[in-house]
């Protein structure tokens, strides 16, 4: 296997290692108490700022207790003007003083009050309602698809398997860069930023609870090892995993994918029919795009079927699934269709074919 140094694996960790955060398709904030000691710390910056304006002119200001302002007075003067309480018993006299009041002291005090009650407030509750929307998501997501990798491979498989009709709520995405998740989540699909080769990534993603993965990163390398952390994680969900070199596909199999796709091989056979047939590359590309024209679906054998060929049936069924086997329409072994049979049939995509296999409504026997 081609696989590049220890030292190059490293420097990719590196630069992968960023903060894992989980975002949904709207914006996941800080904390809320993160974000309210960080309110407070302004508020006291604006504070301290109120009060050397007051002491800086503190000839200006009278105090009916003593008739003289010092720096605590100054400090009580601002508190009890920035909080709108005054008492009146320190006073702005001189014309200096009053002017400050009102170019500067009274717009640090709108300042104040904006950031004590109003970014506050708000932090308290549209960041509460995202953390606990955050807390919900993770609590209610299982059966769902993970998709690792939102380039160009792990677009198409998103919106392949969306054709067919699985929700975009049922989707997250994983990738290292915060770019490729900004746009997932555009789209309306939840990402985890961070590198899919750790295991603490794959959790945040709930890969664990996950029906099926899809492992579709940049290079073979990383590849396998999201492969092999994610069947520790999962030991019952379908993985099928992307990679670029025909050499690597045996290990990735090993690695625990149950199917593996050779992005560059697929492609060279493409061309290559397309080079003997156009129409016959035209057909192929058309299969292989779900929700317009021809779709290839995997449903069960229906009561009705049983006992009958495969050219018997409604269906243009091109292929028996059998147990581990996957058999031709015409191979002898076939005979005719058992219950436990699934058949891999040529449908018109219409719109109520647009569901998920497991899921599909069976045609009436």
């Amino acid at each position: 296997m081609k696989l590049p140094g220890h030292d190059a694996i490293a420097r990719q960790a590196d630069e992968h290692l960023v903060t894992h955060r989980v975002k949904l398709p709207r914006k996941v904030v800080e904390r809320p108490i993160r974000q309210v000691v960080k309110r407070l710390v302004m508020a006291l910056a604006v504070l301290v700022a109120t009060a050397l304006i007051v002491y800086a002119d503190h000839e200006g200001y009278h105090d009916n207790a003593d008739g003289t302002v010092d720096l605590l007075d100054a400090f009580y003067y601002a508190t009890v003007t920035l909080s709108t309480t005054g008492y009146g018993d320190i006073t702005p006299v001189s014309d200096g003083a009053r002017l400050a009041n009102i170019f500067l002291i009274t717009p640090l005090r709108v300042l104040f009050l904006i950031i004590l009650v109003g970014t506050t407030l708000e932090v308290l509750t549209e960041r509460t309602r995202e953390e606990w929307r955050l807390n919900r998501w993770r609590s209610v997501l299982r059966d769902h698809t993970v998709v690792v990798g939102f380039g160009t491979k792990g677009r198409s498989a998103i919106q392949t398997v969306c054709a067919t009709g699985l929700k975009k709520e049922q989707v997250v995405v994983v990738d290292p860069s915060s770019k490729a998740i900004d746009a997932a989540t555009a789209e309306g699909y939840a990402g985890v930023v961070g590198d899919a080769t750790r295991s603490e990534v794959l959790k945040r993603a709930e890969v664990h609870k996950a029906r099926q993965i899809i492992v579709a990163p940049q290079r073979d390398d990383t590849a396998v090892l999201v492969t092999l952390t994610a069947r520790q994680l999962n030991r019952g969900a379908k993985i099928v995993a992307a990679v670029r070199e025909e050499e690597n596909a045996p290990l990735l199999r090993q690695s625990g994918a149950d199917a593996v796709i050779t992005s560059s091989g697929a492609a060279g056979r493409l061309l290559g029919l397309s080079v003997l047939s156009p129409a016959a590359g035209m057909v192929m590309e058309d299969l292989i795009q779900q929700g317009s024209g021809l779709d290839l679906v995997e449903r069960p054998v229906v009561r009705g079927e049983v006992g009958k060929t495969p050219r018997e049936t409604d269906d243009l069924v091109v292929s028996v699934v059998r147990g581990h086997r996957v058999l031709g329409y015409d191979d002898p072994a076939v005979g005719t269709l058992q219950l436990t049979d699934r058949l891999i049939t040529i449908v018109r995509a219409t719109p109520g074919n647009h569901v998920t296999p497991d899921t599909r409504p069976l045609p009436h026997g």
